[in-house]
């Protein structure tokens, strides 16, 4: 009955701190800071949170502002940043001349090899024109390769001849893969301009939506058609780049067997990687990283088991050889949410590598519905999740967008004293201490209740032992 009553009144004391969320009840405090104000503002959570996080899902995490008000907030995995860069692609030119106007409205006549390469174009004889003028350049005929039709090209560089300083003229771009149909692509102005202390300012390039094309002809619509030294295609290339993960060394003790080394882990770290760290030269360890797993007592009143869950097996080692070390890199682990890791070797073991754990740290959303400045708090036993859906966040915001909010810096994390926040044993301290004090009123209230029935069977005792008086009538 004692100890129902303790954990009735440390569940009454859990669920009064619950319903007050304030900053107060949390272990850690971290300050953020931004430099502009925007509605909706993104973090990437810190190492400190998943120290001090009690929860395996964050559910202890929280965003407040100046006030103590909570702000509504999501998390969301971090995306790959993806980069454009730009490869040269070289093709070959054939200029066109012509008495008759722009090469796009005469007929061509081309000579090409097996495989589509052009081996000479030229203008055909009854679209030429007069004879008697001289014939001026009018287009130039590109052929980027017979490969070129899998290539996307979104761009074309110019290079001025040798000799040539300033130019300015505007082209227009055309692309085909049979030389018989041509699309329209864009045009542009290109411009070279040098001022009086020899510097250019130029804009060499004519860019366009990608797109893959064997053939292209470029014509001018205003300036003097030119002779280029060279034209360079230039072929996009995106490249994906892994957002940077945390890091964290743990040092070991001993496992529950003597072949194991056991890894005491922040729960709410779940890693993608996993190393060992090696503090000893030439050192080679062959073993499985696991997990211990609790099972329930196969009898009432037997202590719990435990097993070795096997997650991943590779050799480690550290070796210095010559003057270089080589060493084993970090292999892809199962992302577990577990307070302890375990290597289990073979057999007993000298040596005690430090656990290498690595993971990608969520991105935190939030609405800056308060006042700023904002805190992020962590570290609460039994908190209830608050994390909503990005959409009741950010609602409306592309993914494009997400990744350009603002990004919100967040200082170190500052450790409470004398907090509201209470660990489990603090809890049902005073939870003991509550009803101790409920013990003590109900025992005064009792001796009361018998002291007040004590004094009413005083009261009523004498009337009831007192004889009848008799009457008038009787006595005569």
């Amino acid at each position: 009955m004692k100890n129902t009553l303790i954990v009735a009144c440390a569940g009454a004391l859990m669920a009064s701190a619950a319903a007050a969320d304030t900053p107060q009840d949390y272990t850690h405090l971290l300050p953020l800071t931004t430099s502009a104000r925007q509605g909706v503002l993104q973090l990437r959570l810190p190492k400190d949170v998943y120290l001090y996080a009690r929860s395996p899902m964050l559910d202890d995490l929280r965003v407040f502002d100046a006030s103590g008000a909570p702000q509504p907030f999501a998390l969301r995995a971090p995306s790959a940043e993806s980069r454009i860069s730009h490869r040269d692609r070289p093709l070959t030119i054939f200029p066109l001349s012509s008495t008759a106007g722009a090469a796009s409205r005469l007929d061509l006549d081309v000579s090409t090899t097996t495989d589509g390469k052009l081996v000479s174009v030229k203008l055909k004889p009854e679209a030429g024109g007069s004879t008697t003028a001289t014939p001026q350049l009018a287009a130039l005929v590109l052929d980027l390769g017979k490969d070129a039709a899998s290539t996307p090209i979104d761009a074309l560089r110019f290079t001025l001849p040798s000799g040539t300083q300033e130019y300015s003229a505007q082209v227009w771009l055309e692309t085909s893969n049979d030389m018989k149909q041509w699309d329209t692509v864009g045009a542009t102005e290109l411009n070279w301009l040098v001022n009086k202390d020899a510097q250019t300012l130029a804009n060499d390039r004519l860019s366009f939506d990608a797109r893959s094309f064997r053939y292209a002809r470029l014509s001018w619509r205003s300036g003097t058609p030119l002779q280029f030294a060279s034209i360079t295609a230039e072929q996009p290339l995106q490249t994906s780049t892994a957002p940077p993960a945390d890091q964290l060394l743990i040092q070991p003790t001993a496992g529950k067997q003597p072949q194991d080394l056991l890894y005491a882990t922040p729960p709410a770290i779940a890693p993608s990687k996993a190393g060992l760290q090696f503090s000893d030269n030439n050192a080679v360890l062959a073993g499985t990283l696991g997990v211990y797993r609790e099972l329930p007592a196969r009898q009432p009143g037997q202590g719990a088991a435990w097993r070795f869950d096997p997650l991943v097996s590779a050799t480690f080692y550290r070796i210095m050889q010559g003057d270089q070390v080589r060493s084993s890199g970090d292999v892809d682990v199962p992302p577990v949410h577990a307070t302890q890791w375990v290597l289990r070797t073979g057999a007993p073991s000298t040596l005690k590598p430090a656990l290498r754990l690595n993971w990608q740290p969520a991105t935190l959303v939030f609405l800056a519905s308060g006042n700023g400045p904002y805190t992020l708090a962590v570290g609460r036993e039994r908190a209830t999740p608050a994390v909503r859906d990005l959409s009741q966040v950010a609602p409306g915001f592309a993914d494009a967008e997400l990744q350009k909010l603002e990004q919100v810096s967040a200082g170190p994390a500052v450790q409470q004293q004398g907090s509201g926040a209470q660990d489990a044993s603090t809890a049902l301290e005073a939870a003991t201490a509550a009803q101790r004090r409920l013990i003590v009123l109900w025992g005064v209230l009792l001796l009361g209740v018998a002291v007040l029935g004590f004094m009413v069977w005083r009261l009523v005792r004498p009337s009831r032992s007192a004889p009848p008086a008799s009457s008038p009538e009787q006595r005569s």
